[in-house]
Formats: structure tokens, sequence, C-alpha cells
């Protein structure tokens, strides 16, 4: 008879159908020494690698298709360049810097871009984010060194170039502070911060390179980003409405830059100069009128109108023989010098004070450059590294630091514009550089008379795609109002606190949504299709059977110390018995029914009848086994391993079985690591299962056996 026993139980016992494999894992210092062993060596191939790896042009120019590529390339150049040298001009004002040190960011950031980029697409150099966020730590610091800021033109361009090369010709005439020993007016300080600045924010971008810190942009969700885009374009808006009113006031410092500046532009209005306020209704109708002929025309457009260059012109033609400037007192660019201005070390005595402004600027600007290059090169199919774009955008700014420029980064508007136009390589961005090179080189000096409200509205104009994601917003709430709140919140705090400070909101505000998803988890109790082994949530599916007097939970997040009461709680409710309660439930029964029977029995002199009564007040439940689906569960912590141990030894105290089912194999190393499964995982077998119908059968066999063994006893 024991012999059948045996036999039965060996064939009723279910193969092992996944075994796990046995990993050898290495010492860490054994990886680590070999990891530098590797690094270290040093060799002919390697070393060629290295180069080619750093300058990437090195691998493809050789390469380049001439008669497929160049016609592309060139075209989308010339009108890349084109674009790019009002902009530069107009940006400058957002920066609080002169116009000729635009001209020189797009020179050199295009050339570097050139050398060292993986995308071939993308368009690096001014960006109206990065101009206003350089434009806010340059206002702040001149402010604190005493410039005054309503200024409107503080030297001669002479004194502004000799200025720059060490010379003291303003010193008596305006206040200058010392900087390297040299006395340096307004113009030179403000370049000087915008350059230490520039210089610190690429530092930052390489060393984020070389330590592979590229995960920090995965914090900046993409509905965070619209909306610190949107957020800053309001406050771009708000800071060029003084020009196109012709109105001298200085940028607010501090918080609330936009409520404060509107209530100054309020107070103000009637110091309108009609000059600029005519130039600027005519400019913006032309350049409105200009960019929806370009989207309602594109298809038939081969090349977009260059829209911005033609308001130029014309407007600095009307300005120069209509004398604006000397007749109604119109503010012009001012004399923009040809040439370059030798190479200066950034001044190392503002670091220390600017370390801190330079985070937000180099996080914006690798993200935004990382995220358009992946984006084009997903479009036209091929690939980018990350982690030589950000050291890319990263020399974008350190070296030109040393030729008086500011942060740039990759802008999306001009991206778009060389993809659109053919652009096939990045030998469309040395096309570029070359039209600012004859810009700087020659014609530099003719936009002495352009109006700096011209500028003000090419800036306003392009910011019409942002400021259109307000229409969005019904989309977005209905896609995600989870999405939608990070943005609204996000764009909110940007245009109403600071810049800065709506950078860090929407970040924290992203992690802390993230964070309450964990924490407010969607939890089921699952139901079976059919004679399927198929288990599925019985809100959601119809036609669901529950299985018989098992429970099966599933809770959708990674468990974790910050949800483990939450964890707790929903199971407690979705099965409707609390093992603590039920206890104290039962223990006062049992005292209650004690108390009865030892009255009856006194009463009726029957010494038994009292365990008799004790054995009729336990409740039966409708269930004897929960079985936990940890599908949903990516990950559990010590606290989560300890809320298992804690449901799996309460449910035992009144009868019910916990079980364990379709657990990925990180969950299942934690467990086995906790010893949750007993010395030597002795329960293991017992206690988790491939899938819940696995789990289900166990539960019903074990259960309908235990009640045999009661029955026969």
């Amino acid at each position: 008879m024991e012999e059948v026993t045996k036999i039965t139980e060996t064939t009723l016992a279910p193969p092992l159908l996944l075994e796990r494999r046995v990993r050898q894992r290495q010492p860490k210092a054994t990886v680590l020494k070999s990891k530098l062993k590797q690094s270290m060596t040093c060799s002919v191939p390697r070393v060629r690698s290295t180069l080619t790896g750093f300058f990437p042009v090195v691998r493809w120019l050789p390469k380049y298709k001439l008669r497929e590529y160049v016609w592309g390339d060139v075209m989308s150049g010339l009108i890349i360049g084109i674009i790019l040298v009002p902009q530069a001009i107009a940006y400058c004002l957002l920066a609080g810097v002169e116009p000729i040190y635009g001209l020189y960011t797009s020179f050199y950031a295009n050339i570097i871009y050139f050398l060292m980029g993986t995308s071939r697409h993308v368009s690096v150099g001014i960006f109206s984010l990065m101009s206003l966020m350089v434009g806010q730590v340059v206002d702040k610091e001149m402010f604190l060194a005493g410039f005054d800021l309503n200024e409107d033109s503080t030297a001669s361009s002479s004194d502004l170039f000799n200025v720059t090369l060490g010379t003291n010709l303003t010193a008596g005439k305006l206040h200058s502070v010392e900087l390297m020993g040299v006395q340096c007016g307004k113009d030179c300080y403000s370049i000087s911060i915008a350059s230490a600045l520039t210089f610190l924010a690429g530092i930052y971008q390489v060393m984020m390179a070389v330590f592979r810190l590229g995960f920090v942009s995965v914090y900046l969700s993409t509905p965070m980003l619209d909306g610190f885009a949107t957020g800053a374009s309001f406050t771009i808006l708000t800071v060029q409405a003084k020009y196109l009113l012709g109105l001298k006031i200085a940028r607010h410092q501090g918080y609330g830059t936009v409520a404060v500046t509107w209530i100054n532009i309020f107070i103000n209005i009637h110091k309108t100069n009609l000059c600029d306020l005519i130039t600027s209704a005519i400019c913006i109708s032309v350049l409105v009128a200009g960019k929806e002929i370009q989207e309602r025309y594109k298809n038939r457009l081969k090349i977009p109108l260059p829209t911005e260059l033609i308001v130029v012109a014309g407007a600095t033609l009307a300005s120069h023989f209509g004398e604006l400037n000397s007749r109604y007192s119109s503010s012009v660019s001012g004399h923009i010098p040809t040439g370059f201005i030798p190479p200066q070390v950034p001044n190392f005595g503002l670091v220390s004070r600017l370390a801190l402004d330079a985070i937000p600027l180099a996080v914006i600007s690798f993200a935004f450059t990382v995220s358009l290059s992946e984006m084009f090169a997903k479009k036209n199919g091929y690939t980018v590294r990350p982690n030589q774009e950000m050291l890319a955008i990263g020399f974008c700014n350190i070296i030109p630091s040393f030729f008086h420029c500011f942060t740039t980064s990759a802008a999306l508007a001009k991206t778009m514009v060389k993809d659109s136009t053919g652009c096939q390589t990045q030998v469309s961005s040395l096309i570029s550089a070359l039209v600012v090179l004859l810009v700087l080189l020659f014609f530099a000096p003719f936009f002495y008379d352009l109006q700096k409200c011209v500028l003000a509205c090419i800036i306003i104009v392009s910011l019409r795609g942002a400021l259109r994601k307000f229409k969005d917003v019904p989309a977005k709430w209905r896609a995600s109002r989870n999405d939608a709140i990070v943005w609204l919140v996000t764009m909110s705090a940007t245009a109403l606190i600071s810049v800065e400070m709506g950078l860090l909101v929407g970040i924290v505000f992203s992690m802390i949504c993230v964070i309450f998803k964990t924490q407010k988890p969607k939890v089921s109790l699952l139901g079976r299709a059919n004679d399927t082994d198929l288990y599925e949530d019985m809100d959601e599916y119809k036609n669901l059977i529950p299985p018989p007097r098992v429970q099966v939970f599933r809770f959708q997040a990674p468990l974790y110390y910050a949800n483990k009461d939450s964890f707790l709680k929903s199971l407690y409710k979705a099965v409707g018995v609390e093992p603590f309660l039920e206890m104290t439930i039962r223990r006062k029964a049992e005292k209650k029914a004690k108390d009865m029977s030892l009255k009856q029995a006194k009463a009726n002199g029957d010494r038994n009848n009292g365990e008799v009564v004790i054995g009729l007040v336990q409740r039966e439940l409708d269930f004897h086994t929960i079985v936990l689906d940890c599908s949903a569960i990516p990950f559990i912590d010590s606290t989560g391993m300890a809320a298992f141990e804690g449901l799996v030894k309460e449910y035992k105290e009144i009868g019910v079985s916990v079980l364990l089912a379709n657990c990925n194999t990180s969950v299942i190393d934690t467990l086995q690591k906790g010893q949750f499964f007993g010395k030597n995982d002795k329960d293991m077998s017992s206690l988790l299962f491939h899938t819940v119908h696995a789990a289900v059968l166990h539960a019903n066999s074990t259960f309908a056996a235990a009640e045999t063994k009661l029955e026969v006893v």
C-alpha cells in the first residue's frame, strides 16, 4: 500500500517547467580592476578609435557623397544662415549683451558642432530660451554691481570695442567695475558675465558626459519640458513688450517678472514712442503674414520665405533714410563692429557667484539637444550617441566662451527648417557659419540703424509655436490628466515665479506625480475566463468567474516603503477580511462563548456543554486562500518583503493561505535574499508559482487534501 502511495505522489508531482540559470558573478573588485585595465591600455587602434569617436566628422566626411548630398546641404545651410543673422542680433536683446556677440555665438557653435556632433540635422546656436536665462543672470549681476539698467546707451561703439580689448576709455564717464585688473564698463561686464556663465555650463555638460550622467534627462518629462518652454515663452514676450512700445524700463530682478513688468508697462504707457509702436505693428503684420503663407503653402514652396531678413532689410533702410533715431528718438542697435575681437579667458572671479546659475542652463541645453538629435535621427533612420552629443554641446559652450559668446543649444524651429530643406549632413552647419562670417566681416555695420523694436518683433513672432500649445490643453487633459496638470503647473510656475524656479517646480512636481501614482495604484480582484487558465480584472472584463474559495488579488505598482500601507489597506478592503480584526472578533466570541458555557454548566451541572458551544462559534470564511498576482509589481524592497511575510503569518492564524504568482526574477531574488521562503528556500515550491492558475489549482488541491484528512480523523 505504501509503495502504491509513493508511486501516486510521484506521478502527481508537477514537472519542473522553469529552472533558473546559475550565474557566477565576479567580485566587484575584479570587475573594477578589469575595467580600469581596459581603459588604461594604449594602442594605435584605441587612440584612433578615441579620436574618431571624439570628432565624428573624421568618420563621415571622407564618405561624403558629393553629388547626392551637396545641393541639399548648401541650400539648407544658406537658408539657416539667412535666418540666423537677424535672430542672432535679436536674441542679444534677451541675453542683455551687444548684437555682435550673437553673431560670434552663432558662428563658433556651428563650426564646433560640425566637428563633434553625431546628428546630421540638428541646428545648434542661439536659442530664445537660453538667451532669456542668460539675460536674467546678466541683469541680476549687473544690478548687484551697481549698473543702471535703465541706461539705453552706455558707450559709443569704439568704447565698447576697446573696453573689451582691455583699454579703459570709459573711466570717469560711466560706472565701471574692475575685472582682472582692468576697469570694465556696462557692455564689457555684461559679456564677461555671459562668457563665464557659458564656460561653467559647458564644464558641467562635459562632466555629465564623462561620468555618464545623461540619465538626468529622464527626469525632464515631455509635458514638463513643453510647459517650461511655454511659460518661458510668455516671459520672453513680456520682456520684449517694452521694445514694441519704445519704453525704457529696466528688467525686473527676482520673482514675478511677468506681473511686475506688465504693471510697469501700464504705468509708463503714456511714454509710448509712436514711431516704435507703428514700426512694431507693421513688422508683426508682415512677419505673421509671412509665417501664415509659409504654413499654408509649405507643400508648394521649395524653400522657406526669408521673411525675417526682408523685414530687417526693409526696416533698416526705412530707419536710415527716415532718420528715425535722431528725429523720433527710436532706439536702434547701434554700431556693430566688423571682424573678431581677440579671445579672452573667462573671468574666473565670477565663477563662484555663477556656479548655481549655470546648472539649469547646462541641464536644459543638453536636454533639448539630446532629445532633438534622437528625434530627428529616428525620423531619418540613423542613430546618434547621446553621450557624444553631451560632449559636443559642452564644447560648443566651453570653447566659444573664450571668444565672447553666450550659451547655446539645439533649436527646434531651425532644425525643422534644415530637415525640410533637404539637409543631409552637418556640412550645412559649415555653410551657415560661412554666411554669418560674411556678415561679421563685411555687412555688420549696415545694421546700425536697425530699430530694437524690429528685433523684438522677430523674437515675439518666433514664439507663436510655443504659445499655440495653449490650444492643446483640452486634448492633453483628455489624453492624460496627469500630464496636463504637470504642463499647467510647470507653465504657471515658470511664467508667474521665475524661469529657474519653474524648472525646479516642474521637476519636483513631475516626480511627486509619479510617487502619487505608486501611492494610489489600481488594484483588482481577478476572475477566470471560462475554462481557460487566463485570469483578468473582474471590474474591467465581462463573463469572468471568480475561482471558488480563492481570492486572486493584483497590485499594479512597485511595492516599497512608501506604499506598503496602501497595499495592505487595499488588500484588506478587496478580500473583505483583515486578519487582526478577524482574530479580535474570534477572541471576543470565544470569550463570550466561554462565559455563556460556564453559566449554563453551573445552571445545568453539565461540564461538557461549554466545549460544544465554543466549537460552534468558530466563523468560517468565504475563502481559504489568497493568491497575490505579482505580474504588475516590477520590484520590492525590504519593507515590501516584510509586508508579504506579515500577510503570510497573519492570515495563517485565521486559516487562510497566501500564495505568490507571476513574480519576476527581480522580486524573486529579493525574496530569496531575505529568506522569505525559509532556509535554503525549502518552502519555495509551496509559496511561489509561475502562473495564477497553477497557484489556484495548488490551493484547491491542498485544501481538499486537508478536508479529507479531517474527515478521516
